[in-house]
């Protein structure tokens, strides 16, 4: 197979890169330079927002896309028509759960309603711009196009600093809020494990929406931050909290402490979602335990501090904060 890869130097990208190359396919990554390419991938430079930017792509042939873009629908548009004629096989644009209208219900699937898009939209809200994205790939590449709803995606490699915040806070040892239910599930996808389902699905032709999450019972809140101890070999205190006295301390789910959203609409939508589509379709997620124990080993090889996204706000919870918390 050979594979076009628009992004591939971060998180996601990478992770496809890594297990395309581990395929033995022929893996071109299209970025713009500013990050070091996957080893033995071979490289086209250009600006997807800049003027001429996609001039590098202008000649070649592939099996198969993969497009991690997140930024305005346009840049997808103009790629995907470029692309259209020289393409064998899918283009899988990895869009995002967000592009349901909000709040979906727990046990919404690809059937519900989405928000309003334009493949010709510039800068737009991320759930706009994701919805634009996928509606560029369906007009040029129409079942050929692969949307990749992904949820929250954890694992090496991530530069939002979710699952890196957790491990560090974790290491640091002595009593940690652990905000409750501690049963509470949660819907998270291991990198790999998309990347892995990404290329099974375009290797088997796979095209239209699916939603690309764990399926509600793999993990809880509990088991999430124990995993963090037992990869971190910390000593630290698990204090389960209430929700409603984590609030009322000012607290902000999801930003101060990643991954957790009290019960509620927000919770239903970020952790509900009926994903038996993409597991009929090959989805397999690894334990908890790996994904948190492999992303520690990651984050100690390169110093402890994980990369960041500028596009993206730092997560994480003040520690005099906590302390007020826990007191």
């Amino acid at each position: 197979m050979r594979l076009l890869l628009l992004g591939g130097t971060e998180f996601v990208g990478r992770a496809v890169a890594e297990a395309a190359s581990e395929r033995g396919w022929e893996v071109t990554v299209f970025h713009r330079g500013t990050h070091p390419a996957p080893p033995g991938a071979r490289v086209r430079h250009g600006d997807r927002t800049a003027e001429g930017g996609l001039a590098a792509l202008a000649e070649g042939e592939w099996d198969a896309v993969v497009d991690t873009w997140s930024g305005a629908p346009s840049a997808v548009r103009d790629s995907a028509r470029l692309l259209a004629g020289r393409v064998t096989g899918g283009y899988a644009y990895v869009s995002s759960r967000s592009v349901y209208a909000y709040p979906a219900p727990a046990g919404a699937d690809e059937g519900a309603p989405v928000v309003e898009g334009s493949p010709d939209d510039g800068e737009v809200p991320y759930p706009e711009a994701k919805r634009g994205g996928e509606l560029a790939v369906l007009d040029a590449f129409g079942d050929r196009a692969l949307l990749v709803r992904a949820g929250l995606i954890l694992g090496p490699y991530e530069n939002i600093g979710r699952l890196p915040w957790w491990l560090n806070r974790i290491a640091r040892g002595g009593p940690v809020l652990a905000p409750g239910p501690r049963e509470a599930a949660v819907q998270f996808i291991d990198v790999r494990d998309l990347a892995a389902w990404t290329l099974d699905a375009l290797a088997a032709g796979l095209g239209g929406p699916y939603d690309l999450v764990s399926p509600v019972g793999h993990s809880t809140m509990g088991e999430l931050l124990e995993a963090c101890v037992a990869a971190t070999g910390s000593t630290a205190e698990l204090r389960w909290t209430d929700p409603e006295r984590i609030l009322a301390a000012g607290v902000e789910p999801w930003s101060h402490l990643p991954v957790w959203i009290p019960p509620g609409e927000l919770y239903d939508t970020m952790h509900g979602a009926d994903v038996r589509k993409a597991l009929a379709a090959g989805l397999r997620c690894r334990p908890v335990a790996g994904t948190a124990a492999d992303t520690w080993a990651w984050l100690t090889a390169i110093g402890g501090t994980a990369p960041q996204r500028p596009d993206r706000p730092k997560v994480g919870l003040d520690p005099e904060l906590e302390a007020k918390v826990l007191d």
